[in-house]
């Protein structure tokens, strides 16, 4: 029986400024050589989807998100057992601040994203965020 590891990954767009939310980490532990992430972490045991992606936001940006619903999801390359579940999120309140294994946050232009990724980027998540800009 496989097992897998399932992240939660926040894509906080800002409407007005037609931006996306990305943060810098160091020594992740799941994929070393990742550095640009979307915020977000480890779904805990209790299953609680929204609430978790909620608070992982809010302790890595100080931000308070809403949740517009599940746009996509992969493995990566890197690590087959890891399964990353993505969310459109919009930021309803709180002042940006970095947090918890965030070491810099930067808003950037959907179309830019990819450069600051230094692991496997699907093409299809290209394109979803081109479109929404």
């Amino acid at each position: 029986m496989n097992s897998f590891q399932v992240i939660i990954l926040g894509i906080v767009f800002d409407p007005k400024e037609r931006k996306v939310l990305i943060g810098r980490m160091e020594n992740d532990p799941y994929i070393p050589q990742l550095t640009w992430v979307f915020p977000g972490g480890k779904l805990t045991n209790d299953g609680e989807i929204n609430k978790t992606l909620k608070e992982k936001i809010k302790e890595q940006t100080g931000l308070t998100v809403k949740n517009l619903g599940a746009i996509f999801s992969k493995t990566y390359e890197e690590k087959r057992d890891l399964l990353a579940v993505y969310f459109l999120c919009e930021a309803i309140s709180g002042k940006l601040k970095k947090g918890g294994s965030i070491k810099e946050l930067k808003w950037v232009k959907p179309i830019e994203v990819e450069k600051y990724f230094k692991t496997s980027f699907h093409p299809r998540l290209k394109e979803y965020l081109i479109h929404i800009a």
